[in-house]
């Protein structure tokens, strides 16, 4: 997969585009992992399915406090706005969606929430939001990009891929949540508010302004703890 492989949903030009390309080898573990291969061929072990489950309502959680996080950090109106809107699209519909889906793989909403967090999620949301404690609006948007931007490459990679089995696939409905119409749009208003805080904090060129080496590593490390978040799903199969 090349750098350019979002050209679809992300420009290259733009500040997503460009932390891609940035760390190409970290991307390409990271929306190749065999826990992604497991899921186009249905092979995954639902035993790995049901962790990353468990352990991505946690990560919800804790996805809304960033992006209300996000919110303080914001001084323009329209991005407390967006961020706000992120937060009730988390909380009132994506974690209920999550729960409805867990209910098919066994999973109550009291046994979510009684499951202990792994270190996984702990050491990733952590991470997240001590960008945003410690940095600015753009330190925590760069810091959550990866999970937008790789669940959106990742749907419509395998979507247009011949070798995705969607017939008796148990995860094809994760396969057409993640390639849809309406998770491109999201990826799309992602990289949109990227851009636009970006230009209001750096202006251009990005790649000569201090900032840029703080945000490539934010970026890559936020990217190797999504590809030890698929770890730690296939290493509960033992």
């Amino acid at each position: 997969m090349s750098a350019n492989a979002l050209h679809h949903l992300v420009a290259a030009e733009t500040l997503a585009g460009r932390l891609i390309a940035a760390d190409p080898a970290g991307w390409r573990d990271y929306t190749e992992h065999a826990f992604v291969r497991g899921l186009q061929t249905g092979t995954l072990p639902e035993a790995a399915f049901r962790t990353y489950l468990v352990q991505d309502y946690k990560f919800l959680i804790h996805f809304a406090r960033a992006w209300a996080l996000a919110a303080v950090k914001a001084d323009d109106p329209a991005e407390i706005r967006a961020c706000a809107a992120t937060v009730h699209a988390l909380i009132d519909e994506e974690l209920k969606l999550h729960v409805a889906y867990c209910r098919g793989f066994g999973l109550g909403e009291r046994e979510l929430l009684a499951a202990p967090e792994h270190p996984a999620t702990t050491a990733y949301t952590s991470f997240v939001l001590e960008r945003g404690l410690s940095g600015d609006l753009l330190d925590l948007l760069v810091a959550l990009a990866p999970c937008v931007l790789g669940y959106g490459e990742i749907g419509a990679r395998l979507a247009r891929d011949p070798e995705t089995r969607l017939e008796a696939n148990p995860y094809r409905q994760w396969i057409e949540t993640y390639s849809g119409e309406a998770y491109a749009a999201v990826v799309q208003a992602a990289s949109a508010q990227l851009d636009r805080v970006a230009a209001a904090r750096i202006g251009a060129p990005l790649e000569t302004s201090p900032r840029w080496p703080g945000l490539v590593a934010t970026f890559a490390r936020a990217t190797a703890l999504e590809v030890a978040f698929w770890q730690m799903g296939l290493d509960a199969t033992g």
